[in-house]
């Protein structure tokens, strides 16, 4: 894992001051219960937070105690793990080499498999947060993410094996611990029972997510925000195939096994240091009793 360049990202935004961005760096180190992050890394925090100083302090410290307490997403992150090929035969997960017209980058997720019993919803999710990781820290800070999910060869099958509550915990860090501006979420090639789909998002959903989120009945209305031109060859565009993008990074993250695993250690907080009441899973995602498993009939 190689981190983008710094000079390179402070050009590309003058408006981060790097005082003010050492400030912070010089607080995260000051915390006894965090790592010791390094500039490129807290520079998403940042970013994301639009220059907030106390928010990105937030942010931060959310994001690393989920890292900690939600062992569905970020325990044991090593590709060589067989859950791990698993769901790495299971989906195609493809950042896209080119940005839009605005410098958004866009990321991709759809099936690769179809059979429903292959599909794990947890460790496809890991695999997606690896992906996502890698990506970012490769490529540095941009002016907002777009997040794809293609549906076709969804069956009702593969939503049976969605978990409420790991649906929750996903929401959760998406909207309050992720570092990234997050300009869009689209479905497209949807599917008759969109309703069960959205029925397992909407009641984790903020308003701000939910104003970002695009249902596309035909993909002439979602290339109104993601140019046809950028995108694999699957959809008209001229791009690799999603195929060919998804082992370019499966090679990455073998590539990277042993960084992903430092990266992994890097992103906790030790409890035990926290200063005041130390945290736990409950704090942050509830009781997990207290969910039903969907009705899907």
């Amino acid at each position: 894992m190689k981190p983008a360049d710094l000079n390179e990202q402070y050009a590309r935004f003058p408006e981060i001051s790097r005082d003010e961005m050492q400030k912070f760096v010089n607080w995260i180190r000051a915390q006894p219960h965090m790592q010791n992050l390094l500039e490129e890394e807290a520079l998403h925090f940042f970013h994301a937070c639009k220059n907030s100083m106390e928010m990105s302090k937030q942010v931060l410290d959310t994001n690393l105690t989920v890292r900690t307490h939600c062992d569905d997403f970020f325990a044991n992150l090593d590709c060589e793990r067989p859950e791990l090929q698993r769901a790495m035969r299971t989906v195609s997960i493809c950042p896209l080499p080119q940005t839009t017209s605005d410098g958004y980058r866009v990321i991709i997720g759809k099936l690769a498999d179809t059979n429903a019993s292959n599909f794990n919803f947890v460790d496809v999710m890991k695999l997606y947060c690896m992906i996502f990781d890698l990506w970012m820290y490769e490529d540095g800070i941009r002016p907002g993410h777009i997040i794809v999910i293609d549906l076709k060869g969804v069956t009702l099958g593969h939503v049976a094996r969605i978990g409420i509550f790991q649906m929750k915990k996903f929401l959760f860090y998406l909207q309050e611990a992720a570092a990234i501006r997050l300009i869009g979420f689209h479905f497209i090639n949807i599917v008759p029972f969109m309703d069960k789909i959205l029925g397992l998002m909407t009641p984790f959903m903020k308003k701000e997510l939910t104003s970002i989120l695009y249902v596309h009945s035909n993909l002439e209305d979602f290339f109104k925000h993601v140019p046809q031109s950028i995108l694999p060859k699957d959809y008209g565009g001229q791009e690799p195939e999603c195929i060919e993008m998804r082992e370019t990074f499966h090679r990455k993250l073998k590539d990277s096994r042993a960084d992903m695993m430092e990266f992994e250690k890097r992103h906790q907080v030790n409890e035990k240091l926290r200063p005041g009441k130390a945290k736990n899973a409950s704090d942050l995602f509830g009781i997990q009793g207290n969910f039903k498993k969907l009705d899907i009939d």
